[in-house]
């Protein structure tokens, strides 16, 4: 597809920003809505329903009759497993659309949309929908007397409230596994980007998955999102978002029904490159395109980077050359590498902390500035700080942007050291020859997943999650069922 005909589409592409209950697509019962503007050219999108607690009930309540009356849990597991697979099938069907409305909504490039996002949001429920008959429960080693069952359940109605950068993969990562065992879910999308999850709501219909047992609720955090936080029939939450609105939903879980709290949370993912790696242009190439990526929008990006000192200067020269290639362009040209910021509000919290960096000291080699003004949309150039400590605000605060911030080591255990003084754990990266020093490096690294000699590599069939405040659980592998399932013992006795 032309870069012309992705405008065109574009053009033509009809929004609906009505709520999504009980297999209906409705307003919010106050008649509220809210601006759904795209970051690409600051254009309004259409109006969105303003949800708040009154409609958070009714989803809830659609919800729990769901499964109560068993429509989708009392199915057969092989029956659930061909309905996540034929919604999976409709959303690439649906692809061209969806990538649209994730790069609309939110500014990513459009070939990143099609080629990542929506392939990898139909490919986890696909994965989800495969896994259901093939998890099998326990018999546990009693005496001859008695019969122990270990069951696994449903816990009922799940609430997923979900980031902006993401907004479809994050979606899957929830309601896939949760649907996948028999809950029913109310979908919280953020307010930034709520238009993909509200489409795959009505495709998800059409694919078998009956009235009720997905809703998608859109509105503000501070109403719809804490509706649901301190609803007393929720029963679980998947959360993906700040550390900060993170623990916010745990105190309103304790205040209210004492409902389980799944979160990953922010990242400040350290990435150690030793004088022995064994593939430096690759080193460079993984360090650049990783924190560039999405615009930097992702929890996992590796934002601080730990360079050995003998070949700081050899590193930073090709990271350097390599900067270009991600000046912000059209989102919907396909040659785009990286596109717009999502919104305003997080445009001038990036351009905040660039200025803290300079203002603190550390050298800025490249970017540092808004670009493209002249569209109305918000873009950001690719920075790179140099000369950073591990004091900076740049370098303990979560930035969501494209800053990359440089360190030198000369002890890697000291490396180590500053890389887990950090609230946050989530992923990690160590770039050796040595096999015994990357293998000891991994075991000491305070985080959910260290890479080693690479990056990006991933898999829906491995866990993601963090340690320390980057949250609790892990979306994605067969461990995500944990957290949306009850273990139940049946103790018979047979004397």
């Amino acid at each position: 597809m032309t870069n012309t005909s992705w405008h065109d589409r574009a053009a033509e592409l009809k929004f609906d920003g009505r709520a999504f209950i009980n297999g209906q697509r409705v307003a919010a019962q106050s008649g509220a809505t809210f601006d759904c503007i795209s970051p690409v050219d600051g254009r309004k999108l259409v109006d969105v329903a303003r949800c708040d607690a009154i409609d958070i009930d009714t989803a809830v309540t659609a919800a729990r009759m769901a499964f109560e009356d068993r429509r989708w849990a009392g199915l057969a597991p092989a029956v659930r497993k061909r309905i996540m697979i034929k919604f999976a099938d409709l959303l690439l069907q649906h692809k061209d659309e969806l990538a649209l409305l994730e790069t609309l909504d939110m500014g990513k490039p459009i070939k990143y949309s099609r080629s990542v996002d929506v392939p990898s949001a139909a490919n986890c429920i696909r994965w989800y929908g495969e896994a259901i008959d093939k998890i099998y429960d326990e018999i546990a080693p009693t005496p001859d007397t008695a019969l122990a069952l270990i069951t696994r359940e449903p816990v009922g109605v799940v609430a997923a409230i979900v980031p902006w950068n993401y907004p479809m993969l994050m979606a899957s990562w929830k309601i896939a596994p949760a649907l996948a065992v028999g809950n029913s879910v109310v979908l919280k999308p953020s307010e930034k980007s709520p238009l993909s999850a509200l489409r795959m709501a009505e495709i998800a219909l059409e694919a078998g998955i009956p009235p009720g047992v997905f809703n998608v609720v859109p509105g503000y955090g501070h109403e719809a999102g804490s509706a649901l936080a301190l609803h007393m029939d929720v029963d679980c939450i998947g959360f993906t978002g700040s550390t900060r609105i993170g623990k916010q939903i745990m105190q309103y879980a304790g205040q209210s029904n004492l409902k389980r709290v799944w979160t990953e949370l922010g990242g400040k993912s350290p990435n150690i490159v030793c004088a022995d790696c064994p593939d430096l242009d690759a080193a460079v190439h993984a360090a650049v395109g990783s924190i560039y990526f999405n615009q930097g929008e992702s929890c996992n990006a590796p934002s601080r980077l730990f360079v050995e000192e003998s070949i700081r200067e050899q590193f930073i020269a090709k990271a350097l050359a390599l900067v270009p290639n991600f000046q912000p362009g059209d989102p919907l040209n396909e040659a785009t590498e990286m596109g717009a910021i999502v919104d305003h509000i997080q445009m001038d919290s990036v351009l905040g902390f660039i200025t803290s960096g300079k203002t603190e000291g550390a050298q800025l080699l490249a970017g540092g500035q808004r670009v493209r003004t002249e569209t109305g949309g918000y873009y950001i150039e690719p920075t790179l700080f140099n000369n950073v400590n591990s004091t900076m605000k740049i370098a303990r605060e979560e930035i969501f942007g494209p800053v990359l911030s440089v360190f030198g080591f000369t002890d890697l255990n000291e490396a180590i050291r500053q890389a887990n003084a950090s609230a946050f754990g989530l992923q990690a990266a160590v770039w050796t020859s040595d096999i015994r020093k990357a293998h000891q490096t991994a075991r000491t690294l305070r985080v959910g997943t260290v890479h080693v000699n690479q990056y990006n590599d991933d898999d829906i069939t491995v866990p993601f999650g963090g340690y320390k405040q980057s949250g609790n659980g892990r979306d994605k592998s067969l461990h995500a069922f944990d957290k949306y399932t009850e273990l139940k013992t049946i103790w018979i006795s047979i004397t």
